[in-house]
């Protein structure tokens, strides 16, 4: 029966299923969406911890790279000293 105490119609019973149906389905695409969102965001969040790590790891490794080169800068230096000092007794030999 309908609201208004007539008879049901099968139309009418259409619309009422099909409109049963319509917020179901608006329901379910509300809670996948949400679902979808939610699970978006966790991902770049994600993303976001896994950059910030490898970030902080290249930024050590450039800090052992600079100490390294330093190290490196300072023995070469010395070497060059040295050949410079054995090349100077060599000369000073030849001269003498």
């Amino acid at each position: 029966m309908a609201a208004d105490g007539a008879p049901e119609s099968g139309i009418d019973r259409a619309i009422r299923r099909l409109d049963r149906v319509a917020t179901l389905l608006n329901q379910r695409i509300t809670r996948r969406t949400s679902h979808a969102e939610a699970e978006a965001g966790s991902i770049s969040d994600a993303d976001r911890a896994r950059l910030a790590a490898e970030l902080d790891a290249a930024r050590a490794r450039e800090r052992q790279l600079e100490v390294a080169g330093a190290e490196a800068s300072q023995a070469l230096a010395e070497a060059i000293t040295q050949l410079r000092t054995i090349l100077g007794d060599q000369d000073g030999q030849k001269e003498g």
